[in-house]
């Protein structure tokens, strides 16, 4: 299909009136804009977006984009209720309550096998701007958006049945939000990529929302000793009330030493969120023998000298339709208090929230786009 006609396709259709966050250049604040969205599609859904996340890899891409791209729409984390389906869509209809998650195909051999975390246009997916078809459902306003197949920093996002999963009406939005990503990741790494079981020992270096994540999953698989290392005491303070059973602040001390300390010779598994090339060594340095470090910041994994290995993770190997709600019914029974972990911003105060979580004031940020 070519430009002209993806043009007048998008031209051809309903459109709605929505605000929403835009960048328009790289580590420039976010402006709260009237745009113009075109949707749903036949497979599309207009969700009406109550409450986002801000996940670090918004914050990284506000840092990082290029200022001679066009600007975009952020957001990855939504939560909200369904306002219209496309004829095709089967899995919710008009008034669902609905959490978003990451984008796949559906149609690739990782898709249709179960494991969509590995789908072949991942990276289109989520990362393009677009629709994998090359169209723009924000075309008219000159701004791009589907970022993760669903731009949530937005009054409305457009999803599919591949990344909305739905949710029971009596769930809080705004607190269920982050579940779409950060969170999943970290306790999906556990229990999905590494499948750690009980007794064994794990340490994971940072503890913000994806570490701690980490950490309360941790304990739900019964791993022992389970080690969060971090440079802020009052993160360590909380990864220790969420079940880490030991805390090791590495500005003061000695993580290889003190590690070897805690379990006589290395820890079966770290998890490394930190994506600090020093931090990366010093998580191989604390395996013991034919140990694993789950790399969660899109690097590629390796076989190591000595049995030890490292493994490239994504979104923890999660399947959103079973694992969100799996995380939903560890959150009822009181195993996953991740609400300890979130501080609420108004629509408004985005910019204050992605400082305050780039200072690491706060854990988890989350935007009250609108009402429930």
């Amino acid at each position: 299909m070519n430009i002209a006609s993806l043009f007048r396709k998008e031209f051809d259709v309903e459109t709605h009136k929505i605000r929403a966050a835009v960048l328009r250049r790289k580590g420039a604040p976010l402006e709260i804009e009237s745009l113009e969205m075109e949707g749903p599609r036949e497979d599309e859904v207009l969700v009406r977006i109550v409450a986002s996340g801000i996940c670090h890899t918004d914050i990284d891409f506000c840092d990082d984009w290029d200022e001679a791209e066009v600007p975009v729409v952020l957001g990855h984390e939504g939560a909200g209720v369904v306002e219209q389906v496309g004829k095709d869509v089967k899995a919710v209809k008009r008034g669902d309550h609905a959490v978003l998650s990451y984008q796949s195909c559906g149609k690739c051999p990782p898709c249709r096998s179960g494991q969509p975390a590995h789908c072949e246009s991942l990276y289109e997916a989520n990362f393009g701007f677009q629709r994998l078809d090359g169209s723009n459902a924000l075309l008219r306003s000159g701004v791009r958006g589907h970022f993760f197949g669903q731009s949530s920093f937005a009054t409305h996002s457009l999803a599919t049945e591949r990344n909305l999963i739905k949710v029971s009406k009596d769930l809080d939005l705004e607190l269920f939000a982050p579940l779409g990503c950060g969170l999943q990741t970290g306790a999906g790494t556990v229990t999905n990529s590494l499948k750690v079981s009980r007794g064994e020992s794990i340490a994971i270096f940072g503890t913000g929302a994806v570490g701690t994540a980490a950490v309360m999953a941790a304990r739900i698989v019964g791993a022992s000793p389970i080690i969060g290392v971090d440079i802020k005491p009052r993160r360590l303070k909380l990864a220790l009330k969420l079940g880490a059973t030991h805390a090791i602040d590495n500005r003061r001390q000695d993580i290889v030493r003190r590690i070897a300390e805690i379990t006589g010779r290395g820890v079966d598994y770290v998890v490394e969120t930190t994506g600090n090339p020093g931090m990366h060594q010093r998580a191989i340095d604390v395996l013991n023998p034919h140990g694993i470090v789950a790399l969660l910041t899109g690097e590629s994994g390796r076989n190591l000298p000595g049995g030890r290995k490292t493994l490239g993770i994504i979104e923890g190997d999660a399947v959103p339709q079973k694992f969100i709600p799996k995380m939903i019914e560890w959150h009822r029974t009181g195993q996953f208090p991740f609400d300890r972990l979130v501080k609420f911003y108004s629509f408004s105060e985005i910019n204050k929230a992605i400082a305050d979580a780039k200072r690491g004031e706060t854990i988890k940020p989350v935007l009250r786009i609108g009402r429930g």
